[in-house]
């Protein structure tokens, strides 16, 4: 990481980018991965796609004949609340966009971002002191509030908050022990960042892969990955690698046996399960094994729940497989990953595509 890329990390990070309204973290990272690239894409919702083309005339041939097209791919979102009722004392009430979590928004700080500006408010609750301790139980989204210091709903009205605004927790990014990035919405805007160093170094290095690579930024994969969706369609390219955040199961109140043994700081997480092509997966595997990159291994049920299985289904079929980077504490404001797995993925992902000779067939029976 240079000083141009940790400035670019902080500013993405720190910005918000609230499912179904990413645009203008898109832009963020647009004008950051332009340089890096030969043209970009946006769809209609958003998604944003940096092109870098292949050395041969056309793009080298699949053995269908066309060109051989490679995605690396994370998604921009993060979750967020939209005001869902204002009562006629000023107060607003909530419901969820994405996964957000209603146990811990009690006196969080909150941005709404309206059409005049930001606007800053709290997530009240009552006193310890007024509250029958030996009945708390944890709040349901029907129990949040918004107080942003308004007396009466015209002046909620005034502010230029409605029903419909989205609003973020407050929290931005900082680091931890020397060791840590710690925030809101790494999950998985640190993936944005990732893809867009992978960019950064080809470009530094004068890399000219002999396929046409897409880096996508996907919209709204917390709604049910429908970014990776639309533009897997579009795009349909041969091999999609993709990236987003996995659970640390380090810390209290985790399972092994349920949710695995991994662990921030020991390397990238590759994951097995239906969505995810074998023989890509053992690709990857064999590169990190090659490059010295310490990786660990996951197994998931049905789905990885991830835009992995968007493109892993998309059109006749894609060959997908995931590198998933560990996070402590997901879907919270302290949201932490080890400095060195954000290097490793990069790296990972960096060395995968130079190994790529942008003909592989990755079909288990030819």
């Amino acid at each position: 990481m240079n000083e141009q890329s940790k400035e670019f990390l902080y500013k993405y990070l720190n910005n918000a980018s609230p499912t179904g309204f990413e645009s203008s973290g898109q832009q963020i990272w647009l004008d950051y991965i332009k340089p890096y690239t030969d043209e970009y894409i946006v769809d209609t919702y958003g998604t944003a796609v940096g092109v870098i083309r292949s050395n041969r005339t056309g793009g080298p041939a699949t053995p269908a004949g066309k060109e051989y097209k490679v995605v690396i791919e994370a998604h921009s979102d993060e979750i967020s609340w939209f005001v869902n009722f204002i009562s006629d004392d000023g107060y607003l009430f909530v419901r969820r966009n994405g996964g957000s979590d209603a146990l811990i928004a009690p006196s969080m700080r909150v941005n709404l971002h309206t059409k005049k500006g930001v606007v800053e408010g709290v997530f009240g609750w009552p006193a310890i002191h007024v509250r029958d301790l030996a009945k708390d139980v944890a709040p349901k989204v029907t129990d949040l509030f918004i107080d942003v210091g308004a007396a009466t709903k015209q002046e909620v009205l005034d502010m230029g908050i409605h029903v419909g605004t989205v609003c973020t927790f407050v929290d931005g990014l900082r680091e931890m022990n020397n060791r840590y990035y710690v925030g809101r919405a790494l999950d998985n805007r640190m993936g944005g960042f990732m893809i867009a160093e992978v960019a950064r170094l080809l470009k530094e290095n004068n890399v000219t892969l002999p396929f046409t690579l897409y880096v996508v930024n996907a919209v709204q994969e917390e709604i049910g990955l429908r970014g990776a969706e639309m533009i897997a369609r579009r795009l349909k390219p041969d091999l999609a690698i993709c990236t987003d955040v996995t659970h640390d199961t380090q810390s209290p109140k985790y399972d092994k046996k349920e949710q695995g043994d991994l662990k921030c700081g020991d390397g990238p997480v590759l994951c097995y399960g239906p969505a995810v092509q074998n023989n890509v997966l053992e690709y990857l595997i064999a590169v990190a094994e090659q490059k010295e990159i310490a990786f660990q291994r996951q197994a998931v049920s049905r789905s990885t729940g991830t835009d992995t299985d968007a493109f892993a289904y998309a059109t006749e079929g894609i060959a997908s497989a995931l590198i998933s980077l560990p996070l402590k504490y997901m879907h919270t404001t302290v949201e932490t990953v080890h400095m060195d797995d954000v290097q490793n993925v990069i790296k990972l992902m960096y060395e995968t595509l130079l190994s790529l000779k942008g003909t592989e067939d990755f079909r288990y029976i030819k």
